[in-house]
């Protein structure tokens, strides 16, 4: 638990809500309700072993943060409790809940035990990525599958890390469970999809005819779609993505729709692959002297100009 003030605010409620939720109780010395809640909301806290992290604010002592809380929510009663996730305010309750009424509340917004655990894990996993142990990291994100497997974005994570490494045989088995999620329109995976297409190509591309041989085949009939895709997908598998992108552009400017839009379906999936993960919003001091500002800001970063470039690529080639 920890104090909320003006001087802390950032550091241990926006800041510290981009690594885990942090429940902010409103409360005051005079609020009889607030002594019957404090010590139901310190049991949670432990009893979720740090899956959430509680912020305890004066509202006499810190009236300008309570009070910017109290007229976003239209609340004007204690004990106000406000649950803020990646540096911005999300959900709230008013008045001392019961305990289970507060699991409830806490459970929409607060990693599971096996969520917490796989998030830990691909933490661990980022890290050894970073350092180059890829074999430990793939360890991990293969235990982080293994203890939420439900998770598709831990189980895109790892199916993009054995690719990367080259071990399509693995990767197989770990896409093989979500394979309806890369083609099925109703419960369809942008991600699942693009590794999808990527584990398609690896695969292939053991087979595939000599570069040479496609490219005679291409210089001889500039329509010869099955050789140029047959080419886009050894440079795919390869990890030469502006390639493969180059050889499916000129299906595309030729016909939009070959193969059911297979050219474009797998230009978008490369695109996926390249693209990085939108960082998490920044949070900000105050916006001038005497102001708080509560809510954080989404950090502004330079996309990659790679990226940038072939989608314009493909959106001239489209319309």
């Amino acid at each position: 638990m920890t104090d909320i003030t003006v001087q802390n605010f950032e550091a241990e409620l926006i800041n510290a809500s981009m690594e885990q939720p942090v429940l902010l109780d409103i409360w005051a010395p005079w609020c009889g309700p607030c002594k019957q809640l404090t010590p139901v909301l310190e049991k949670l806290e432990t009893a979720y072993a740090g899956r959430f992290k509680l912020g305890k604010l004066n509202a006499d002592e810190q009236p300008d943060i309570a009070g910017q809380l109290s007229q976003m929510f239209g609340v004007r009663s204690i004990p106000f409790c406000v649950l803020f996730k990646d540096g911005q305010p999300v959900d709230g309750f008013v008045g001392a809940l019961p305990e289970a009424q507060i699991r409830e509340f806490l459970d929409k917004h607060v990693p599971s035990e096996e969520e917490a655990a796989a998030e830990d894990e691909i933490e661990e996993a980022q890290a050894l990525l970073a350092e180059g142990d890829t074999d430990s990291a793939l360890e991990r994100l293969q235990e982080a599958v293994a203890i939420d497997p439900g998770n598709d974005a831990t189980r895109y994570d790892y199916l993009r890390a054995l690719l990367m490494s080259g071990r399509v045989a693995e990767a197989r088995r770990a896409f093989d469970p979500v394979a309806d999620k890369a083609t099925n329109k109703l419960i369809f995976d942008a991600r699942l999809s693009a590794v999808g297409l990527w584990l398609a190509a690896c695969e292939r591309a053991a087979e595939a005819r000599p570069a040479q041989e496609l490219a005679a085949s291409i210089a001889a009939n500039k329509r010869d779609f099955a050789a140029r895709y047959e080419l886009a997908q050894t440079h795919f598998a390869a990890q030469r993505f502006t390639e493969a992108m180059d050889e499916l552009l000129e299906i595309i400017m030729r016909d939009k729709s070959w193969n059911d839009e297979l050219a474009r379906r797998t230009y978008v999936a490369i695109l996926e692959l390249m693209t990085k993960p939108a960082p998490k919003p920044a949070a900000t001091a105050a916006a001038a002297k005497g102001t708080l500002e509560i809510a954080g800001k989404a950090l502004v970063t330079s996309a990659d100009p790679v990226v940038d470039q072939y989608r314009r690529k493909l959106s001239m080639a489209l319309f």
